[in-house]
């Protein structure tokens, strides 16, 4: 077991005290930190096994690694909570390729950047933190502030990502597409990585929502994405799980009718809890692939029809789309004439496989969507500010335990998201603002509660 420094010690006690920018910028930075590691020298380890063999219990390391140099408008920050993300289990289980080609690539791009090709690789594309030092260049933030961090890493050097960082050339998902990320005491972020954190909640509940809520946000909400309105149907795949969970929130703000499909009763009422009263349980549904190459069009057809027993008969304007492999053919089929399928990440795999007379002759689209640009991810986070999407975070591990969380969520045996508590010793810790936690703590913690 990796113990605390006396550095780190400070660190947290000086957070804790909610020390201000002088006593915060006076700390010394040790030389090493605590971190959740992969290792390049073991990336073979499950070689030849299927995908539901791989452990990541077994891959997964606490090391104690080098804190990295801080460059300019960087930050090094205090990282108080991250969670798990299926970025993370992809990462410990080396799929759908080691990251360390990601971090090969990236050393490539100049000096500065060949700080991420490393033997190791710091996991975690989430985090709730205090920033610590700021590198030149930076002018909107400064030590001691209280911040959540999104994931995505831009320099914006070139024409591509100007109206879209989402689109530039070099774009990447911190933690997984780069180095030091926030599965570690000390990160290493851009300072357009920054966002205010919702003083409501707690350190690992605001650590749980930046990666699925801004990604909800970007494919339901903006013009990026499906540009939902009023009184859009919007068909939710796992509508309990992170991703899921979050878009139901966004529909039923934005005047939409959500319609869930769960994969058990358990998760249908929890997704009722939250509000979405059309819930379909897919276990009660023919399976949509009758063996590893054949679809069953007849599966696609029951789906339909249990849609359309939840709204009117109508079909869904919006397919929220994130399984992947198991349902595309089915979410192409079922969207409504001239509707919209709105996809990313592919949890179940991503060769889709779809009849194109039904998206052909309908006139229907597919829109791939990747995380969100700054914009995107601040106005998702201000949402949560507002008390107006909530966390759905189910439970929390301790740093120590992290592979076991990232095996929970590679066996899809957890609800909402599953939190880390890195430098935060206890759950709970980090709430500042009560009034406005109690006007909502019925909806923060429905997760916790439930589940």
């Amino acid at each position: 077991m990796v113990a605390d420094s006396d550095e780190i010690k400070a660190i947290r006690e000086a957070i804790e005290a909610q020390a201000g920018t002088e006593d915060i910028a006076a700390l010394p930075i040790p030389a090493s930190t605590r971190a959740i590691t992969v290792r390049a020298d073991e990336q073979e380890m499950f070689e030849g096994l299927p995908s539901h063999e791989k452990d990541p219990r077994k891959s997964i390391h606490l090391d104690e690694v080098a804190v990295p140099e801080l460059g300019p408008n960087e930050a090094l920050i205090a990282v108080m909570a991250s969670s798990i993300n299926f970025n993370t289990v992809w990462t410990s289980i080396f799929e759908p390729l080691p990251t360390f080609a990601f971090l090969k690539r990236r050393g490539k791009m100049s000096e500065l950047h060949a700080r991420h090709d490393l033997p190791y690789h710091i996991m975690g594309s989430d985090a709730a933190a205090v920033v610590l030092r700021v590198g030149p260049g930076v002018t909107k933030w400064k030590p001691g502030d209280r911040v959540l961090v999104h994931c995505n890493d831009v320099d914006l050097q070139g024409p591509e990502g100007h109206n879209d960082s989402m689109l530039d050339a070099q774009q990447g998902i911190w933690g997984f597409e780069t180095n030091f990320g926030g599965l570690s005491d000390i990160s290493l972020v851009k300072a357009n990585q920054l966002m205010p954190k919702p003083e409501h909640l707690s350190w690992e509940e605001a650590a749980s929502g930046p990666l699925v809520s801004s990604t909800a946000y970007r494919m339901l909400v903006g013009k990026n994405g499906a540009n939902m309105k009023q009184g859009d149907t919007v068909l939710v795949w796992g509508a309990s799980g992170g991703l899921g969970g979050y878009a139901v929130q966004y529909v039923k703000n934005g005047g939409g009718i959500p319609v869930g499909v769960v994969s058990s009763e358990k998760r249908a009422g929890l997704v009722q809890a939250m509000g979405c009263e059309r819930v379909i349980n897919r276990s009660e549904l023919p399976p949509f692939w009758s063996d590893e190459q054949t679809q069953d069009q007849r599966a696609w057809r029951a789906l339909g029809k249990a849609i359309r027993s939840h709204t009117g008969g109508e079909d869904p304007d919006i397919v929220y789309e994130h399984p992947g492999r198991s349902s595309f053919g089915a979410s192409v089929f079922v969207a409504k004439r001239g509707g919209t399928i709105v996809t990313c990440a592919s949890t179940t795999g991503y060769k889709h496989e779809f009849d194109n007379r039904y998206l052909w002759m309908n006139l229907k689209r597919i829109i791939g969507s990747h995380f969100a640009n700054y914009r995107e991810a601040w106005e998702a986070n201000r949402l949560t500010r507002l008390g107006m999407i909530h966390p759905i975070m189910s439970r929390s591990f301790p740093l120590e335990q992290t592979g076991e969380a990232a095996y929970q969520v590679h066996k899809n045996m957890h609800e909402g998201k599953i939190g880390v508590r890195v430098l935060a010793q206890e759950a709970g810790q980090g709430i500042l603002d009560k009034e406005t936690r109690e006007k909502h703590i019925d909806e923060i913690t429905l997760f916790q509660r439930l589940t």
